[in-house]
């Protein structure tokens, strides 16, 4: 049972590790490709330690030292996502309010229009649409 519990740790140690690499790089793209791996991995090892507590296993012998060293990567590799997401989440806001505030109406910026006069703010009219079918 717990060769389980080690191969899903392993393995969603592995899909933390390629996830992050993304990340650094900050290849967003790649990095969300590895979600639902992530995920999968994450839920099978959930499982496979649900299911190792439930009847009681318990690592031992050489086990014992796999699965401390097994956790011990997972708490780094998770810690360090955790980081790199909150990263990519703040640099991905910063990019959005760039492109909006670029985006706003030139009206709306205080200054002179023609002749030196305070230029307006123009505001769009109303409009109303109605339709039957």
């Amino acid at each position: 049972m717990m060769d389980a519990v080690i191969t899903a740790g392993t393995r969603l140690a592995e899909a933390l590790r390629l996830e992050n690499e993304a990340l650094a790089a900050l290849d967003l793209n790649r990095a969300a490709g590895f979600a639902t791996a992530k995920m999968q991995a994450s839920d099978a090892f959930a499982a496979a330690t649900a299911a190792a507590t439930k009847i009681g296993v318990k690592a031992a012998g050489e086990q014992r030292a796999t699965t401390a060293a097994l956790a011990t990567r997972l708490q780094a590799l998770g810690a360090e996502n955790r980081k790199l997401l909150e990263h990519a989440i703040a640099l991905q806001s910063r990019v959005i309010e760039t492109i909006a505030g670029a985006a706003l109406p030139r009206a709306a910026a205080p200054g002179y229009g023609a002749l030196g006069r305070v230029r307006s703010l123009r505001q769009a009219r109303g409009l109303a649409v109605s339709a039957r079918a």
